[in-house]
């Protein structure tokens, strides 16, 4: 059975399709807002507080006020509706005032992804911030299908690596060992990122994209992709080698190992 789909809006549950929110709100007519996604393995949250914590300074940034007791219980409310199923939890905080707490269904995800250089130049004053202004991330990921790769890996005009629109990347250097870009060359603080690069030995810096075009080992990591084999890079094949191995395994690992602990269902 499909997971249930369900919404919380400002403590008030109903199916997902029958939710409304009141309007004018900046949320939906500016992008003016934060929201996380978070995994649900068996209903159970993973790495709540870590996102919570960052919820709460993407919202700092933008000078967006927070109730993170008041999430805390509506989001307790919410999980006991919605079971023991697999799937991811969305929270949306708007500027007009709106908790959105939503339980969705986990998209499909093939074993390995392509991918396609895409340029982007990170809004600086949003640098860290996951702010519900995503257009360009979206339309980064559609120009890539339309060069016919699955997904795009962000690159700045300076020909710097970013991330993928929803994720982390890591590759093997060819004149190095696993390499992703540091948080100073303008990508988001993912917390499954954090997660491996804590368990692996990995350099992090502002690398050039003929680096990782030049690599023969890469994977996207985030949340609901866990960790992704790539598959091939502007048309270069890569191949599921051992460091995405390891980083699936380290992943693994760290699951199993919170969601055996009180603090994964707070």
């Amino acid at each position: 059975m499909a997971a249930k789909e369900l919404a919380s809006v400002d403590g008030r549950i109903s199916a997902t399709t029958e939710a409304t929110i009141p309007l004018p709100d900046d949320g939906l007519y500016r992008g003016d807002g934060v929201f996380e996604v978070i995994r649900l393995y068996r209903g159970l949250p993973f790495a709540l507080r870590e996102h919570l914590d960052r919820l709460e300074r993407s919202a700092a940034t933008i000078e967006l006020p927070v109730e993170r007791s008041l999430i805390e219980r509506e989001l307790e409310t919410l999980l006991a509706e919605f079971g023991a199923d697999d799937a991811q939890l969305r929270i949306v905080l708007t500027r007009g005032g709106r908790r959105i707490l939503l339980t969705e269904r986990l998209p499909e995800r093939a074993a390995d992804v392509r991918l396609a250089t895409v340029t982007y130049s990170p809004s600086v004053i949003l640098t860290g911030v996951k702010s519900l202004s995503y257009a360009a991330n979206m339309e980064a990921t559609r120009i890539a299908q339309g060069r016919g790769a699955d997904e795009a890996v962000l690159v700045r005009p300076d020909g710097i690596v970013l991330e993928a629109p929803t994720s982390a990347i890591f590759w093997v250097s060819p004149e190095a060992g696993l390499r992703t870009p540091s948080l100073a060359a303008g990508i988001l603080e993912s917390i499954t990122r954090a997660q491996i690069a804590r368990s692996l030995h990995v350099e992090e810096g502002e690398f050039p994209v003929e680096d990782l075009l030049g690599a023969h080992e890469a994977f996207l990591a985030s949340t609901v992709r866990e960790v992704q084999p790539v598959a091939a890079i502007d048309g270069h094949e890569l191949e599921t080698g051992p460091r995405t191995l390891e980083a699936d395994e380290a992943f693994q690992g760290a699951l199993n190992q919170a969601l055996g602990s009180p603090q994964s269902t707070a």
